[in-house]
């Protein structure tokens, strides 16, 4: 019963997410993006397939490391907040439906309308991809499910914003605040600091894999490139230390951000119920 139950209220969160506004113009603002980015690496006479794969998903993993986690972060700081300031929180918990189960219909629901969304917005590339000749069609599905779970990571993160906030207002400024510095700080703040006090190698990356994002780029450019040498020493520390295994053990750090984010979150509303 109670899988029937998450089943039917993911259902309801999948169709209120994609009539959601905010996710519809993200979502639009993606496919294009991700169609213009592709179609312009064409034109501009990418003729070896690998060079053409290479600077298109390359521009890929730059527009969805702005957009995806913008996507993320507002649609989870709605999910709840939406629900408290409207009163709908405390008559779905005053039903005979669970606390886990509501909170993951919510994950669940948001999360299948994120994957669809950024799958939408591969797909449209990949058929740019194939007037290109692209070879490496397994790396550009492995970025693809990183992207995903880059969308997963940040909607956990918009959803524990937004169990702690009673208005949407309050909400989406926090996860634009948070977009901020993770997207546009996070790494401008890290070469500063870098070159303020000299960190070592291994400190330096440490502090970058705290931040999702940046362990979403790193794995990225991993998975293109072959290799960091682009990230200085911070990167060839990390080429030498993990090797190849290190886009796995980024993705994995991702999927870890999302549990934890996800039992942050069920554990505030748990307690708000029991108060």
């Amino acid at each position: 019963m109670a899988g029937n139950t998450v089943l039917v209220l993911a259902q309801k969160e999948l169709r209120d997410a994609l009539r959601n506004r905010w996710f519809l113009a993200d979502a639009v603002a993606l496919l294009v993006l991700s169609s213009a980015l592709s179609l312009l690496v064409f034109l501009t006479g990418a003729t070896s397939p690998v060079s053409g794969f290479g600077r298109t998903a390359a521009s890929l993993v730059n527009l969805m490391l702005l957009l995806v986690p913008l996507m993320g972060l507002t649609l989870g700081a709605l999910a709840l907040a939406s629900d408290r300031e409207r009163s709908a929180l405390e008559f779905w918990l005053a039903q005979p439906v669970g606390t886990g189960a509501y909170f993951l219909s919510k994950a669940l629901g948001i999360g299948l309308a994120l994957a669809a969304a950024v799958t939408l917005g591969f797909g449209a590339s990949a058929v740019f991809l194939l007037f290109v000749g692209a070879t490496d069609p397994l790396a550009f599905l492995a970025l693809t499910g990183l992207t995903i779970l880059l969308a997963w990571t940040s909607l956990t993160l918009g959803l524990l914003l937004s169990s702690r906030c009673s208005r949407t207002s309050t909400a989406v400024s926090l996860a634009l605040g948070l977009w901020l510095v993770l997207v546009l700080l996070g790494n401008l703040g890290l070469m500063g600091t870098a070159l303020a006090v000299r960190l070592p190698p291994s400190w330096l990356l440490g502090i970058a894999l705290v931040n999702p994002t940046e362990a979403y780029r790193i794995a990225a450019l991993r998975l293109l490139a072959g290799t960091l040498e682009l990230l200085g020493p911070a990167g060839l520390y990390a080429d030498e230390r993990f090797g190849a295994t290190l886009p796995h053990l980024l993705a994995s750090m991702l999927l870890l951000w999302s549990l934890v984010g996800g039992f942050a979150t069920y554990a505030i509303l748990r307690r708000e119920v029991l108060r």
